[in-house]
């Protein structure tokens, strides 16, 4: 275990971070100035900062729980070494008491007149001596042990104590950040909608590229969800079978090319809401649909992993979600199953 004198320093440079992020406006535009990129680039400004903060936060409530036991530890040690010291006091008032009764209250002059043999007494007071000096001794030891402890009992309480109070900063800054995630995720999510209305899209949103986490030749559309429809489900939102494998996942996820290709269609209107059509160089189509932001441009050459858009919940859909089609032309009707075809790509869902 690390040493509870590093604790303290756990969060300050990422409470002074957040802290700057928390104070910037809500309404603020991107550096394009057009207020529907803008939207967009805030809601992935603020996704990676959430991020970032609840893995602090994470980081340090483990933290806060270890030194939590730590402190406990210490308390037990405590316990223990009150127990030895009573039992040292006890023995100690033994001693006193047989003293007592043996005339040890009176002094040592009268005691050797008084006594039958004056030499096995003093020897009897030497021996009762050097154990005095022993109890003494351990007593000593025993109260600077507890002392000691003590400390670093106390020492140990106060770091927690802190830890804890920077938790609770934390969290408190996290909240705000995460309220302010969702009043972006509605403005995003409300210009989109108007933009399918009108059945024109909006320019890209040219979203500042995390760095490559991997040299993978494939990947999933988006890095973190929950699967919803499969492809070849039935019921009253399709017209025949559900065509494609939906990604259940919050307005604003930003949604990446699963692999190396050009963008052969931008389109907002329809069923499909706002939506980006890709073509790989094995001949195969993906289709990523119901978008709230597009982040590229038709004709444009992405790469695997690229973020290509945000998700939303534009066209014919009932929550936000991710629409990801697999197909053999960029054309809706010739549809295959997602999730074989990934899975022999290298990216199994």
């Amino acid at each position: 275990m690390r040493s509870s004198r590093r604790r303290p320093l756990l969060v300050p440079v990422v409470l002074c971070a957040l802290a700057v992020l928390a104070a910037r406006p809500s309404g603020a535009t991107d550096r394009d100035g057009g207020s529907g990129t803008a939207a967009g680039a805030q809601v992935a400004r603020l996704y990676e900062e959430a991020a970032k903060a609840t893995e602090q936060y994470e980081r340090g409530r483990r933290e806060a729980e270890a030194q939590r036991s730590k402190a406990e530890r210490y308390e037990e040690l405590l316990d223990e070494q009150r127990q030895e010291i009573a039992a040292v006091h006890e023995d100690l008032g033994t001693i006193a008491r047989a003293q007592y009764r043996s005339g040890g209250g009176l002094p040592l002059t009268a005691r050797m007149i008084l006594a039958d043999d004056p030499d096995e007494l003093m020897r009897g007071q030497h021996a009762l001596s050097r154990a005095g000096l022993a109890v003494d001794r351990a007593i000593g030891r025993s109260l600077r042990a507890e002392a000691r402890l003590a400390a670093d009992e106390a020492r140990a309480s106060a770091a927690w104590r802190a830890l804890d109070k920077r938790n609770g900063e934390l969290a408190d800054l996290k909240g705000r950040i995460e309220e302010k995630l969702l009043a972006a995720r509605a403005r995003l999510q409300g210009q989109a909608d108007a933009s399918v209305a009108a059945g024109s899209c909006p320019g890209a949103v040219r979203l500042d590229q995390p760095e490559p986490r991997s040299s993978a030749a494939w990947v999933t559309p988006v890095e973190t969800y929950e699967l919803s429809a499969s492809f070849g489900s039935g019921g009253t939102r399709w017209a025949n079978r559900h065509t494609g494998q939906d990604f259940a996942v919050p307005v604003g996820t930003p949604v990446r090319s699963v692999g190396t290709g050009r963008v052969v269609k931008v389109s907002c209107g329809g069923a499909f809401g706002m939506q980006v059509v890709l073509q790989h160089p094995d001949g195969y189509y993906t289709q990523y649909a119901h978008l709230a932001a597009v982040a590229v441009d038709q004709g444009e050459r992405v790469e695997a992993g690229q973020w290509i858009g945000q998700s939303g919940s534009t066209g014919n859909s009932t929550g936000p979600h991710l629409h990801f089609e697999v197909r053999v032309t960029p054309e809706m009707g010739s549809a295959l199953d997602p999730v074989p075809w990934l899975r022999q790509r290298g990216a199994p869902l």
